[in-house]
């Protein structure tokens, strides 16, 4: 076994510790990131690529846990609970349910709401300091609602998106829809439209960039499985198959993965995985010009490249269940019915895991047992929405600053 000293490791190499080595790297510390399969090998490489700084609110909302049982029902539906996890996800579950109280879903919203508003300004100062304008994506997104009562349900939720900044206008027709973006199905009659919306070209070539410019300014990547995580006054150690490795500081990011490496230091996280599924279609599968969300059913179409990826929804099962893939096959399904003109051969299915915890919020702290450990895990559906905003303030944690927004929200200890 053999032992390196180093500066700060960062544990992921997806876009959130990518991000974070990039930012302290600008500061003038030295970064080792390590990851058991290399850059954007997960949920980075895979998701929809929307930069989704106007879902300000948390998924555990008030009066949710009156519709899941509907959802859950549904196998293929826009959430589903596999059976084999049922008992395994209750203590997940039950927080949840608790985060959707009023008083509680008030406190996360505050925070998500201050996250997304520091990590959309810190974005373009990533993109600036990088040269990355040329693969972002400023087109903005359609959010569809089929029929007027499906519309006027969603009135609150717009209500606190411009309570906090977000901007949008409402589209009552078919007509008015179709000039943002044609071919999509009349029975989506309304939308709201936000034009500040952004996608990076293709999340894992994003990543990948991120990466090389670390890399080219003298930062170091490294596959190495960690299985555990030691500390002492002096030093944090890193066990892993081939070597130790030790640095004066850690940034635990290793997404889905943390929570075993937490509990090996002494933190327990409430921390589960939402399985997502897409299918990739190839160029010329349709011509789509801005992000949609379909809202009631849970997914998205976006542009991935010069093809089309139509993905999302919730399966709750873990990280060793099997995927199952007939939930992509669903969601093609139903993109092809929305978009009459959506060609859906030639497609490639992809499933990943969004590391979650029961109140939407990450965990943006240091451990409870050690200023030495920092952890950056747990954004859910939003990693790459907040991975610039997120690098920003670990690097004024690891480097003893006041961080731009509260951080009490984000403790390791809120649970």
């Amino acid at each position: 076994m053999s032992s390196t000293d180093h500066d700060i490791i960062v544990i992921g190499a997806g876009i959130i510790g990518i991000s974070i080595a990039l930012q302290l790297q600008s500061q003038g510390r030295q970064v080792l990131i390590l990851d058991s399969k290399g850059i954007a090998a997960e949920t980075s490489a895979g998701n929809a690529g929307a930069f989704a700084f106007a879902d300000v609110m948390p998924l555990a909302t008030p009066g949710i846990m009156k519709k899941a049982p509907l959802w859950l029902m549904d196998p293929l539906g826009p959430l589903s609970l596999r059976p084999a996890y049922v008992l395994k996800i209750l203590p997940w579950m039950l927080k949840f349910w608790r985060a959707s109280w009023s008083d509680r879903y008030q406190t996360s919203l505050f925070a998500q709401a201050n996250l997304m508003a520091l990590s959309k300004a810190a974005l373009e100062r990533q993109i600036t300091a990088v040269n990355g304008e040329a693969m972002i994506r400023r087109e903005g997104q359609l959010q569809l609602y089929e029929g007027e009562a499906k519309f006027n349900a969603s009135l609150s939720g717009w209500q606190t998106r411009k309570e906090h900044g977000v901007v949008f206008e409402f589209l009552t027709r078919p007509e008015a829809i179709a000039e943002i973006q044609p071919g999509i199905h009349p029975r989506f009659t309304h939308a709201g439209f936000t034009p500040e919306w952004k996608n990076v070209c293709d999340p894992a070539l994003w990543t990948q960039y991120l990466a090389d410019e670390f890399q080219k300014r003298g930062g170091k990547i490294a596959i190495a499985t960690v299985y555990a995580i030691t500390v002492n006054d002096n030093c944090v150690t890193l066990k892993s198959g081939a070597a130790d490795y030790q640095a004066s500081q850690l940034v635990l990011a290793a997404g889905a993965w943390s929570k075993k490496l937490a509990k090996s230091i002494g933190d327990s996280f409430p921390l589960d995985t939402e399985r997502g599924y897409n299918t990739t279609l190839p160029a010329g599968a349709f011509e789509l010009k801005t992000h949609i969300t379909f809202s009631n059913h849970g997914f998205v179409v976006t542009k991935i490249g010069e093809g089309v990826r139509i993905g999302g929804a919730v399966e709750l099962g873990g990280l060793n269940l099997k995927p199952n893939y007939k939930r992509a096959d669903t969601l093609l399904d139903k993109a092809a019915s929305f978009l009459p003109g959506l060609k859906t051969t030639g497609g490639k299915q992809w499933m990943g895991f969004r590391p979650s915890m029961p109140d939407s919020l990450p965990v943006i702290s240091h451990s409870s047992r050690s200023k030495r450990v920092i952890y950056a895990f747990g954004h859910g559906h939003l990693g790459l929405t907040q991975s610039s905003g997120t690098a920003e303030l670990v690097a004024a944690l690891i480097n003893n600053k006041t961080p731009d927004i509260d951080l009490v929200p984000f403790s390791a200890s809120r649970f």
